[in-house]
């Protein structure tokens, strides 16, 4: 089974963020180009706001973020900023946080599975292609049309359950 897994920071050693963030916006901008996709400074900054940290993060977090760094932004120009980052799959919306974590695979299929340490706040990003056939042939069955699907685990993650 090929599964890839979002990598996170939280209590792990040897994991270097900056490589990390700099991995993440190299890709989207990589994406971008191969799409004619244009990803604005804005929206850029509310990519590598997203990879701060591995935690999801809701607008308003990015907005306060951008407001530290000098910028009058609207909640609009972030919403939109948002839009386009998810419309091109470079992030994942968690509807059970009303937050935003950055995509492991610029672009990929709509399906992803988050799973939400409720301890720490990391969140995780795996991509189970026989979990994704599965879901298809169920909802052939159903004659039902996927549009998107987000599955969300909340548990405990393993670093958090070695403290």
């Amino acid at each position: 089974m090929s599964r890839h897994a979002h990598q996170p920071h939280s209590h792990s050693h040897g994991h270097d963020h900056a490589v990390c963030i700099a991995d993440a916006l190299a890709a989207a901008e990589s994406h971008c180009h191969a799409t004619g996709a244009k990803l604005t400074p804005i929206r850029r900054r509310v990519l590598e706001l997203i990879w701060q940290s591995h935690k999801p993060a809701g607008a308003y977090d990015l907005l306060a973020q951008l407001g530290s760094d000098g910028q009058k932004v609207a909640p609009p120009t972030v919403y939109r900023a948002l839009e386009f980052l998810m419309e091109q799959g470079l992030v994942h919306r968690v509807e059970s946080l009303n937050a935003f974590i950055g995509c492991i695979e610029p672009g990929h299929a709509v399906q992803q599975e988050i799973f939400i340490c409720r301890q720490c706040g990391v969140a995780t990003e795996i991509n189970d292609p026989e979990l994704g056939t599965r879901i298809q042939q169920d909802a052939r069955a159903l004659g039902f049309q996927v549009e998107r699907q987000t599955i969300e685990v909340v548990g405990v993650c393993r670093d958090c359950r070695a403290l």
